[in-house]
């Protein structure tokens, strides 16, 4: 890559809409710096499974003509940005990870895809993903494994992997992940970037295919507090088109981001939320962000939240039931893979048939074991018992809040393992989530930032700070102090000792 490439993948979001506007940049330099990085680097990380060179290229192309013309420009104009392939985009295939919807071309945007459009941001394509977003490692793709820009033999997270790597190893500057259970904030916490998961409600579900819909949520992702910021801002509000989303105005993130601070505010810790089967370098970095916190002028409250303990189990129950019930879309029927369809089968022989040739083994796993959750004579001893605890953990973040402004925790309990070290053993792969999966469950709204690399390793480490629903602004508040904090005192984990590829 030439010097002035690297100048620019290098940058942040905000810088880049900032030069673009004041006519330093072109959004097509900007454009073509990126996909030159996708080109360099991609092979060997394999973040993206569709890149749209050429309609990349024709939004930065409008993008300049609109400056050209004096027209005013939105805060992320030109800015590149990396797709999940859950969210559908017109004309553009849309896998989400999976043989069943290999090829599939979708005739309309999601409403997330059409607010990126609306602001001018430049979607350079589809990124890698599990199978309908089923995993933390990105191992259950249909279409191979992510690499960790950090080392490439271990995962980059998951199901978002393709995101965050796309972030990490600089071919994007910006990505949208989606969080059912950890998906945007713990990719993030492994490669060293910011994922953010909004209050559920607050970004429309329209046009994301569906896992578990009511805990699936899109979300913004980015290497800066501030950037993730301006990305929410053009991601969230209410659609009409998607019946659980919130009616409420979008929460002052963009300003807390550049206002951040901690000074009064009551910061919890969770005290389920360590112990056995975290990483010693996690705990120690985590330790040292509460101390940094302290510093920073904020009080911290140990918290008792003893039904965060019950979490993983009632999450694999609902999650699992509710996939049961959305994948019963995919019958090779009406749209995506069809098999065995020689005019001697029927209808139910090539359903089964399509699922099988296009089901990996994770999504086959979580819809038998959803259907079984679901079925008579379990369903009250199974989903309806996970339902009561999913209260339970709702009741102990309410009582929480009560006594605290926001929650801090590792984001994960270790640093990313390796690919290939946990595919045969999915309880050790779900505990991956052990950390975020309550805030799924009550909807709240959450940021991963890093916060350091495990020094037994020298893998990144993620924060995780909770709020309230609807009190995104305090994630981004916190989160900004705690980044500019960490900046000074011992470099961005990230942009300082960036990865080499």
């Amino acid at each position: 890559m030439t010097d002035t490439n690297v100048n620019i993948i290098k940058l942040t979001a905000a810088e880049i809409a900032g030069k673009i506007a004041a006519g330093e940049l072109t959004a097509v330099e900007v454009t073509e710096a990126h996909l030159a990085r996708i080109e360099a680097v991609d092979e060997k990380v394999h973040a993206f499974l569709h890149v749209d060179r050429e309609g990349a290229l024709a939004q930065a192309r409008a993008v300049d003509a609109k400056r050209e013309a004096g027209e005013k420009l939105g805060p992320l104009a030109g800015v590149p940005l990396a797709l999940k392939d859950i969210f559908t985009t017109e004309g553009v295939p849309t896998t989400v990870g999976s043989k069943i919807l290999e090829g599939w071309i979708p005739p309309y945007d999601a409403t997330l895809t059409k607010r990126l459009k609306a602001a001018d941001v430049v979607i350079l394509g589809k990124t890698n993903m599990d199978e309908f977003a089923m995993g933390s490692s990105t191992e259950n793709s249909a279409y191979g494994p992510t690499g960790n820009p950090w080392d490439l033999t271990k995962i980059p997270g998951g199901s978002g992997g393709g995101s965050s790597a796309a972030l990490a190893s600089f071919q994007s500057p910006l990505a949208i992940g989606t969080d059912t259970g950890g998906s945007i904030r713990q990719p993030a916490a492994v490669t060293g970037t910011v994922g953010v998961k909004p209050t559920y409600g607050a970004v429309s579900r329209f046009g994301m295919v569906a896992f578990s819909s009511s805990l699936d949520q899109g979300g913004p992702c980015a290497r800066t507090v501030l950037d993730a910021a301006l990305l929410h801002e053009v991601i969230a509000g209410h659609d009409p088109l998607d019946s659980t989303s919130i009616d409420a105005p979008v929460p002052p993130v963009v300003e807390a981001a550049r206002n951040g601070s901690v000074a009064g505010m009551r910061v919890g810790v969770v005290k389920q939320f360590r112990g056995e089967g975290y990483q010693a370098g996690v705990i120690q970095r985590f330790d040292e962000s509460v101390e940094l916190l302290k510093e920073l002028g904020a009080e911290i409250v140990e918290l008792d939240c003893p039904s965060f303990d019950l979490a993983l189990s009632a999450y694999y129950l609902i999650a699992p039931s509710e996939c049961s019930s959305n994948l019963a879309r995919f019958d090779g029927l009406r749209y995506g893979l069809r098999t065995g369809d020689d005019g001697t089968r029927s209808a139910e022989d090539v359903t089964a048939l399509t699922r099988e040739a296009g089901f990996g083994a994770e999504v086959k796993r979580r819809v038998m074991l959803g259907t079984y959750a679901l079925s008579s004579g379990y369903y009250d001893a199974y989903y309806g018992s996970a339902q009561k605890v999913r209260t339970l953990i709702t009741r102990d973040f309410e009582k929480a809040f009560e006594q605290v402004d926001v929650i801090v925790s590792p984001t994960t309990p270790t640093t990313a393992f390796a690919i290939g070290e946990r595919a045969d053993d999915p309880m050790a792969m779900y505990l991956a989530d052990l950390c975020t999966i309550p805030t799924n469950l009550a909807g709240n709204a959450a940021m991963s930032l890093p916060c350091g690399l495990a020094p037994e390793d020298n893998l990144p480490v993620g924060l995780q700070i909770i709020a309230p629903a609807l009190k995104d602004d305090r994630l981004y508040k916190v989160g900004a102090a705690v980044e500019a904090a960490f900046v000074e005192k011992w470099g961005h984990p990230l942009i300082e000792e960036a990865p080499s590829l």
